[in-house]
Formats: C-alpha cells, sequence, structure tokens
C-alpha cells in the first residue's frame, strides 16, 4: 500500500488519521507543521500529504505552495473551517482534495484511496504511441510531459487528467459530470465545484505560456477550442 504523510499540529488528529490509514493498509508518518512536513518530505517523498491548513510555524497553505514548487505530490487539506475561500485557495494551489473537520475517518481514508488511484492511474495514448496535441500544446502521456510553445508546465496529477481529457476531444463540449468521469475515473467524492477550481487554476498556467484554449459553456461545462490558439 501507500505511504502518507500526516501533517497536523493536533496529536489526537494525527492518531485518529494514523490509525485509520494503518487498519487500511497504508504506512503513515507524521510531521506537526508545515517545516517539519517539508523536511520529512526532503528525506522521502511520500505517496500523499494530509495536509492541516491552520498550523503554527507556517500554515498548509504555505506548505502546499513550496510542495507544488518542487513536486506533483498528492496533497489532500484538512481544516476546521468549512469556508469556501480556504476550499478553493486550497485546490487553487495545488491541492487534489479537501476535507473539513470535524470528519469521518472512513470518508477521509476513501478520498486518500481515491487520490492515490488518480495519480496511479496509466495515461491513454493514442494508438500509434503519439503525444496528444493541439496547436502550440503537447501533452506526453507516457512521460507526464505538458509543453507550451516549448515551454514545459509544471501540471499536477488532476490538472494532467483534466487537460488530458479536454485535448482528446477538441471543439466537445463536456459537462462537470462528464469531466469527473473521464478525468477522475467516475470518483463520486469530486464535486462540480472542485472541478470549476481545477479548471481555473489549469488556465492560469496556460495564459502564464500565453494561451487559453479552454472555453467556459455558460451552464453546460467546458470545451478545448476547436481551432488552436
Amino acid at each position: 500500500m501507500a505511504e502518507v504523510l500526516i501533517v497536523d499540529d493536533d496529536r489526537h488528529i494525527r492518531e485518529v488519521v494514523r490509525f485509520a490509514l494503518e487498519q487500511a493498509g497504508h504506512r503513515v508518518r507524521e510531521a506537526a507543521d508545515g517545516m517539519a512536513a517539508r523536511r520529512a518530505i526532503a528525506e522521502r517523498a511520500p505517496d500523499l500529504v494530509v495536509l492541516d491548513i491552520l498550523m503554527p510555524e507556517e500554515d498548509g497553505l504555505s506548505t502546499c505552495r513550496a510542495i507544488r514548487n518542487q513536486s506533483r505530490l498528492p496533497i489532500i487539506f484538512l481544516s476546521s473551517r468549512d469556508e469556501e475561500l480556504d476550499r478553493v485557495l486550497g485546490l487553487e494551489l495545488g491541492g487534489d482534495d479537501y476535507v473539513s473537520k470535524p470528519f469521518s475517518p472512513r470518508e477521509l481514508v476513501a478520498r486518500v484511496a481515491a487520490v492515490l488511484r488518480r495519480a496511479a492511474a496509466p495515461e491513454p495514448q493514442a494508438a500509434d504511441g503519439v503525444e496528444l496535441a493541439h496547436g502550440a500544446l503537447r501533452l506526453d502521456p507516457g512521460k507526464h510531459r505538458c509543453l507550451l510553445r516549448g515551454q514545459e508546465l509544471t501540471l499536477t496529477v488532476t490538472e494532467f487528467a483534466l487537460l488530458r481529457v479536454l485535448l482528446a476531444a477538441p471543439g466537445r463540449v463536456l459537462s462537470r459530470a462528464q469531466l469527473v468521469e473521464q478525468a477522475y475515473g467516475g470518483d463520486h467524492y469530486i464535486t462540480e465545484r472542485t472541478v470549476d477550481s481545477h479548471i481555473r487554476r489549469l488556465r492560469k498556467k496556460l495564459l502564464s505560456g500565453g494561451s487559453d484554449p479552454i472555453e467556459t459553456v455558460y451552464g453546460v461545462g467546458y470545451r478545448l477550442r476547436e481551432q488552436p490558439v
């Protein structure tokens, strides 16, 4: 099974999460704050991080930002504040999911399993093995690389999966439900609001490369522009 790093300043929370994850067969490490988490990751990268937002020394959002500057390591946020701003900001910084306290340990274990499945899922490629392309945008599923005008974009596992689905059907409008089904494997823990947050972050990265090939079809979903920009 996977190795999970739990980052929370509340020892009781860490114990509850550790017990639930170990019962599910995972290996678990712990860190009491963001700085300790970054040291633990530098020493040996886990397969996933369960990251509290409100912590002393360095909060979870700052820690996530630092992790994302280095890797695509899957991250699930924990927070005692169920505020939309926190959820959206956490996802836009590169979090893969968000769980509010108090939480069900069983639900957290299921969400961990879902994110790990997405991270480990092989990316389908064209029959001839050629990368997906649309104008100046290139996606190599086998190498998990995205190039825009020759410059590599660093995408999270979730962003990469969403872009792959859109690239596979230029001009076709995909509802949020269809994106969940195709990019997340029908994972019912993913909400439409979460899809919107990931698309918004993906667009920012594409815009940084001088292109925004994604169109919003209001009331329906999203599509890749049929004509490359």
